[in-house]
């Protein structure tokens, strides 16, 4: 692959589009032990929302919320996000409405790499490249979606978002709950990220029945998101990573 080289450009665009998908994901129904109560454990609870603290049986909790369609807050690898089953069409709609916007796809945080077989149609060499230099960590991949994937996620584009975070307790839940959840900003549209359990609690009120605290963010950027479906890369928004960083880890592997 020497002598090879990768031109770079810059946009804020993916496109095509997709049908929606009514329903809940057979991973997120294996994920509950046979649709039982979760145990009672909430800490704090105020005007229809809690916050616990994060450990397994919170985790357990958060498991029980997304099968039944539900929106939990928890802290990603950067900022606090909200979180539902990716799959299930009314679970997004509930974060849309939340959001206060409809025009802007939704970002899906995985596992453990071998989920993304589940959101993406056809990966690029470019998007594997990226993955293996960069995953686990704030790099958003964007890449064809699949079928299953609903329209409010793609937002009509025909392309998803993902991301492996860099963090063991983040990933922990992912897996209590199925192996993915949405993790666009714990915030309504146009305000700052939340970095605390408590910020988010101050933005919202019914709607997200729990906010897993885990502490304050671990960074004050969100991550990068770079559009990886064609072997040309396309910054689509610079964050934790820088995009020089992006540039040169390809050259390298080229």
């Amino acid at each position: 692959m020497c002598g090879r080289s990768v031109t770079f450009r810059q946009t804020g665009q993916s496109s095509e589009g997709l049908r929606p998908y009514n329903g809940r994901s057979p991973k997120i129904e294996s994920a509950v032990n046979g649709g039982a109560e979760p145990p009672p454990h909430i800490r704090r609870q105020s005007r229809n929302r809690m916050i616990s603290a994060d450990g397994e049986k919170t985790r357990t909790e958060a498991a029980h919320i997304i099968a039944r369609g539900g929106v939990i807050a928890f802290r990603t690898d950067t900022f606090y996000g909200l979180g539902a089953d990716p799959l299930n069409h009314s679970a997004v709609h509930k974060i849309k409405q939340l959001k206060g916007r409809e025009a802007k796809p939704i970002l899906v945080v995985i596992s453990d790499f071998d989920q993304i077989e589940r959101f993406i149609s056809d990966r690029s060499k470019t998007f594997d490249l990226l993955a293996e230099r960069f995953w686990p960590g704030p790099l958003t991949l964007i890449a064809k979606a699949a079928a299953a994937v609903p329209e409010e996620i793609t937002a009509g584009t025909g392309t998803i978002g993902v991301r492996l975070p860099d963090d063991d307790n983040v990933r922990a839940l992912l897996r209590a709950c199925g192996g993915a959840l949405t993790a666009t900003s714990a915030n309504p549209s146009g305000a700052e990220p939340a970095r605390t359990a408590k910020e988010v609690e101050g933005y919202f009120g019914v709607g997200v029945e729990l906010i897993i605290d885990d502490g304050e963010a671990q960074s004050d950027q969100p991550s990068t998101v770079v559009d990886a479906r064609a072997s040309e890369p396309k910054l689509i928004r610079e964050g934790a990573i820088p995009w020089l960083s992006i540039k040169e880890g390809l050259n390298k592997t080229f």
